[in-house]
């Protein structure tokens, strides 16, 4: 009997979106699914080397708890994004919540095929340098005949 699929389409690039493909990808290999996560334009953030430029940002983002109510002009203002970077770097490091990087290995250890879209790198003029080992560069059609046979298709 064939392992279950899972295709994941990664196309957000901030702190907090880096979490779900990561986690659910990790998950899912811990259990013995054969899963490819196609990381599209701002996606690629999560596989390159460098990843301490990301940020989460409370603006347009109401579901984000905040130690104090904030109207949205005062979370507009310069420096709100930094200050809610750090905040949420602090929370999960007291919480024990592994990193971005801590659980990209995880993914890579567990067989985790990541694929960085080719069409965005050449877009954006990345070099492949600036990528993580262990990851494949291809185009959406290499990943899609993947994800037409998987049991699970998640778009995060």
């Amino acid at each position: 009997m064939e392992p279950k699929k899972m295709a994941i389409i990664a196309t957000k690039g901030t702190l907090d979106w880096a979490y779900p493909p990561l986690i659910l990808s990790s998950t899912a290999a811990a259990l013995g699914y054969e899963v490819q996560v196609f990381c599209t334009f701002y996606g690629l953030s999560l596989l390159r080397k460098d990843v301490s430029g990301m940020r989460v940002s409370p603006l347009g983002n109401p579901a984000m708890p905040m130690p104090v109510p904030m109207p949205v002009l005062v979370q507009a203002l310069p420096g709100m994004e930094a200050m809610a970077t750090m905040m949420m770097k602090a929370k999960m490091k007291a919480k024990g919540v592994a990193s971005v990087e801590e659980l990209r290995s995880l993914c890579l250890e567990a067989d985790v095929k990541f694929i960085a879209c080719q069409m965005t790198v050449d877009l954006f003029e990345f070099k492949r340098e600036e990528f993580i080992d262990g990851i494949e560069f291809a185009g959406a059609t290499a990943f899609l005949d993947f994800a037409g046979s998987a049991d699970i298709q998640l778009y995060i």
